[in-house]
């Protein structure tokens, strides 16, 4: 403490608390396959990409040479120019990645990173990306374009349970049949991922036709468009797919009904409008709490900001003062997320608590040097059901 000795006006610097930031949610890690097999796909200035470049092949000097990435190295992209200059334009040899690409961009999607694989069916080689997406601290969606492979599917699944901090897209069967669809259902529950069905029908320069492509790139723009302009409270959901012509299968309110309770959501067209008309997490019914894509989400964006929010805590003397600087750091940012809307109530009080006290820090918590906080939010689900009841009035009304 400084001592005041002359009478004067003293001005000091006092070190705040910093505020709890809420972090990105929409940023996107692609993963997909460039067939090598295929013709170069042409990169920037008439410059073809390496797919790989061979010294000495006719017609061709190192000033055409426009590296292609090498496979399981991620590259951050911020538009569609940026993928095109890395991976090629659209084309045959990465048709499927670059529309999904695409689809992100075009739906609002504004960042994301892509790594290329050398096969989409080989858990092996997606696994290897997943793991250096483990440093990615930024990456909030996961998604292999076009990846059924359950094995893959899994891998994907289990790299999201465990980093706890970003969500899956997954891409339907390919079948026509909605039975079919149904019957296989999602390969296990979880409720960090979802899982999108039908394929969406997109022009494609290259054939100058219609073409199939798997919904998880277009979904991912969704989710980061949503995010943006309400929050990642609301659910990706009534949502238009930009970009869309149509859908490889349409299914109807009835048949959606064997599909929604599993979590397998659909894409429906109304009069034309092509519509995200699903919002469950995989395996719907059977998450309980989390059966809602937006739920988790919001429970992923509050883990993380309060974790990277509340850092300053660290190391600090574990008494009353530390207490009372966690609990109003908590407070302040979760009454911005409630008055966003994503939580229940009234009034903050009604909406969350943070307790961080005596009771959660007892004498045998405090020993082992932790502190201990306590939380709870009331978060706001959809209203996946709007009922109406009309029933006929015996005469008119007074």
């Amino acid at each position: 403490m400084p001592q005041y000795l002359a009478p004067g006006v003293y001005v000091e610097e006092v070190r705040s608390t910093p505020p709890i930031v809420g972090v990105g949610t929409s940023t996107a890690g692609f993963i997909g396959v460039v067939d090598l097999s295929e013709t170069n796909p042409e990169g920037p200035e008439g410059k073809k990409l390496e797919m790989p470049f061979r010294p000495g092949r006719p017609g061709q000097t190192d000033n055409d040479r426009y590296p292609l990435p090498a496979l399981d190295v991620p590259k951050f992209i911020t538009n569609w120019e940026q993928f095109k200059s890395k991976f090629g334009d659209f084309h045959t040899a990465n048709h499927t990645l670059a529309h999904a690409v695409y689809g992100f961009f075009n739906n609002g999607g504004t960042t994301c990173w892509v790594t290329r694989v050398s096969d989409l069916t080989n858990a092996g080689a997606v696994g290897a990306v997943l793991k250096k997406y483990e440093a990615i601290d930024e990456i909030a969606i996961v998604a292999a374009p076009g990846a059924l492979n359950e094995a893959v599917q899994l891998a994907i699944i289990e790299h999201c349970e465990n980093m706890k901090d970003r969500f899956a897209i997954l891409d339907g069967q390919v079948t026509n049949t909605i039975e079919r669809q149904a019957i296989q259902g999602p390969i296990r529950t979880s409720d960090y991922a979802a899982l999108y069905f039908p394929r969406l029908q997109v022009f494609d320069p290259v054939s100058n036709a219609q073409l199939a492509v798997p919904p998880s790139g277009h979904m991912a723009g969704i989710y980061a468009r949503v995010d943006e302009e309400r929050g990642v409270h609301k659910a990706p959901a009534n949502e238009v797919v930009r970009g869309a012509l149509g859908l490889e299968s349409l299914v109807s309110r009835n048949e959606q009904t064997l599909l929604n309770p599993k979590g397998i959501n659909v894409i429906r067209n109304f009069n034309g409008n092509l519509l995200v008309w699903g919002a469950r997490t995989l395996g719907g019914d059977d998450n309980g709490e989390t059966k809602y894509v937006n739920v988790r989400r919001l429970l992923n964006f509050l883990r993380e900001s309060i974790d990277e929010g509340t850092r300053f805590a660290v190391f600090e003397p574990n008494a009353p003062p530390l207490w009372q600087r966690i609990t109003r750091s908590v407070t302040a940012f979760l009454t911005n997320v409630w008055r966003a809307g994503a939580l229940f109530g009234a009034t903050p009080d009604q909406a969350f608590y943070a307790k961080c006290d005596e009771t959660t820090n007892p004498p045998d918590v405090l020993v082992l040097g932790q502190v201990v906080t306590e939380i709870g939010v009331a978060i706001v689900t959809p209203a996946e059901f709007v009922i109406f009841r009309i029933t006929q009035m015996a005469g008119p009304a007074a």
